[in-house]
């Protein structure tokens, strides 16, 4: 038997403008650049890497920055919406911080959790929800314009938009192992371990909605957290068994991947925690220089020419 599916380990989305991305994830979210290197398909592209302090899994929100690229539209099989812990009692701080990018002013209740939800500049729809330290301990990245006691701590939730839900239950709860503990509001909540930070899917039916299109402000895909390759090797073989179409293991440096749809058609990926973003920066330098794989440094020079410009000094006015 397979280990169990950790909780979140990073959720990938497509930007438009790099520098916009990364001022508002450092500057207004407060997170850390944890890792500026490429999309590794696509070298012309950043992959900016955002979490905390040491870009631990679980804390992470990536992008590729596409300038110029079309909006994406909103639909089914995508994620609705990523929501973002911060501590109990922080949510009008975070209301009066983001007054500009709210998508609504109201707090809100689900689950017992107080919600506020709001957009990035791309339209990526967003959420801050508090939690309890009892339920999350995690401290986010600590040395930002945001102060520590209202610091993002990580990953919370997605939310997945499916025309119709029952095929994804039956994958996340007879295949993946998550466990459904409640509804609410026309709403299915799933999490993958009890009592691990950053653990919740939920589901949404939007049977009234288009087939989503992954462009700018939209979530390319979700991922979540395996120990190891041995147990990613393990999962491998049981994705091949319930023909959910696996792909093989893709060298990402900072972890190893493999992808599949789930039946809805949202992109998942399992990754492993090892060997994490200390391996070709020290931690205290971590996102200070562009980082490349050692198949793509013999053209650093021409991938260094094609990316736009990409100031990420903090001091700067």
């Amino acid at each position: 038997m397979s280990a169990q599916i950790g909780g979140l380990h990073h959720v990938t989305a497509i930007a438009g403008e790099a520098q916009r991305n990364f001022d508002f994830y450092t500057r207004t979210l407060g997170l850390r650049l944890v890792k500026k290197t490429v999309n590794f398909d696509d070298p012309a592209t950043y992959h900016l890497y955002y979490g905390d302090g040491l870009g631990n899994p679980g804390t992470l929100l990536t992008f590729f920055p596409w300038k110029g690229a079309p909006q994406g539209r909103k639909g089914t099989g995508e994620t609705e919406a990523t929501a973002l812990a911060v501590p109990a009692g922080s949510l009008e701080f975070w209301r009066e911080r983001l007054q500009p990018f709210l998508t609504s002013s109201e707090i809100t209740e689900r689950f017992g959790e107080r919600v506020l939800a709001f957009a990035d500049p791309d339209g990526m729809a967003l959420e801050i929800v508090e939690t309890s330290i009892d339920e999350d301990v995690r401290t986010g990245w600590t040395e930002s314009e945001v102060p520590s006691d209202y610091a993002i701590r990580g990953l919370h939730a997605v939310t997945l938009a499916l025309r119709d839900w029952e095929s994804t239950v039956r994958c996340l709860t007879g295949i993946l192992g998550f466990e459904e503990i409640g509804t609410e509001g026309g709403r299915r909540r799933f999490v993958t371990q009890r009592g691990v930070p950053g653990n919740v899917v939920d589901l949404v039916e939007r049977p009234d909605l288009p087939p989503s299109q992954t462009l700018v402000g939209s979530v390319h895909h979700v991922a979540f957290r395996l120990p190891d390759d041995a147990v990613q090797a393990d999962w491998q073989h049981k994705l091949l068994d319930a023909r959910l179409g696996v792909t093989e293991v893709r060298e990402r440096e900072y972890f190893r991947s493999i992808y599949f749809h789930e039946p809805g058609r949202v992109l998942f990926e399992l990754a492993t925690d090892a060997p994490g973003f200390a391996t070709d920066e020290t931690p205290d330098a971590l996102g200070t220089a562009l980082k490349l794989p050692p198949w793509l440094e013999a053209r650093r020079a021409s991938i260094e020419n094609a990316l736009p410009a990409l100031d990420t000094n903090l001091e700067r006015n």
